[in-house]
């Protein structure tokens, strides 16, 4: 063989050149990166734009020179903005959560500590209730013609007109404090349980429930090994709703009562003082707490599925 022949050869059997990949874990997350970078960009435009006039109007009041640069620097980092720059809300909620102690009035921790007590309360009791609706109305027909309609007509009210009412009667009997916020969560997070359970509940095919009709099942039995076995799909879905609506619920519910303690108390108190800050440091909090609940519950999920032999 000749030389030339022989490298030709090898040539051909060189390996592939090497293409340069991501670690998984970067490129499983780099859609939400994405998106999450983009909702930066977009945040500070926003609040150069929205803020322009307000720093404009007080550099003229001051008789001030001014570039270009200093009006943008300005809107970045003005005291009450109209839109606080990310940055801003970031070094105020870490202000808030780590330059006071957890039991301090003006800690984050604190507030958010009550909106949890009162989202957790309302949660267990709205999907209880929800789980105890929906196995009801699989098993007596009667009630999915009369009772669902008013279960999806009781969501129609805005919960802003429900939760005055709610705390005026409570109060009028003498039911104050962690209960009335519960309720009102309850009102919220038992609907998507409901719906969620009567589909999972009415998964199985019929010639599953006929073969356990055929063992002389009860339907105690077939509720406990096939119904809800089957719904566990379809309950953990309404869960991760349920959670963040009942943590809705919770802050719309402390914002009528004018209560001292949590996240509503913090956005009601930024509103009255022109807080802007505290209120978007607020916001960030309360959407921190939402993405850890959800979190918890998908982890509950995949728990639940491995220990019933299903595949995450």
């Amino acid at each position: 063989m000749t030389s030339s022949a022989y490298l030709t050869g090898r040539a051909l059997h060189a390996p592939a050149p090497r293409r340069f990949r991501w670690p998984r874990w970067i490129a499983d997350r780099a859609p939400v990166l994405t998106i999450v970078l983009v909702l930066i960009v977009v945040w500070y435009v926003a609040a150069i734009l929205m803020n322009m006039t307000l720093v404009r109007g007080a550099f003229e009041r001051n008789d001030t020179a001014y570039s270009l640069m200093d009006l943008i620097a300005g809107t970045l980092d003005a005291e009450r903005p109209l839109v606080a720059a990310p940055h801003q809300v970031v070094l105020t909620f870490i202000d808030l959560v780590f330059d006071y102690p957890p039991d301090s009035p003006r800690s984050l921790l604190y507030h958010s500590w009550v909106t949890l007590s009162a989202t957790f309360v309302g949660f267990v009791l709205g999907t209880a209730f929800g789980i105890l609706l929906a196995v009801l109305i699989v098993h007596v027909r009667v009630l999915e013609k009369s009772l669902l309609p008013w279960i999806i007509c009781s969501q129609m009210v805005p919960i802003l007109a429900v939760a005055p009412i709610i705390i005026v009667v409570l109060g009028a009997i003498g039911l104050r404090g962690l209960l009335p916020k519960s309720l009102i969560s309850a009102y919220l997070c038992f609907f998507p349980v409901a719906i969620g359970m009567v589909k999972g509940l009415s998964s199985p095919d019929p010639i599953q429930l006929d073969l356990m009709r055929t063992w002389s099942a009860t339907p105690l039995q077939v509720l406990w090994k096939l119904r809800l076995p089957a719904s566990v799909p379809y309950l953990f879905a309404s869960l991760k709703v349920a959670i963040t609506i009942s943590l809705v619920g919770a802050i719309v519910a402390e914002l009528p009562t004018g209560a001292q303690a949590g996240l509503g108390a913090r956005l009601l108190a930024g509103s009255y003082y022109g807080q802007t800050l505290q209120i978007w440091a607020a916001l960030l909090a309360a959407a921190l707490l939402a993405a850890i609940l959800v979190g918890i519950t998908g982890w509950a999920e995949r728990w639940a599925v491995r220990r019933m032999g299903m595949k995450p």
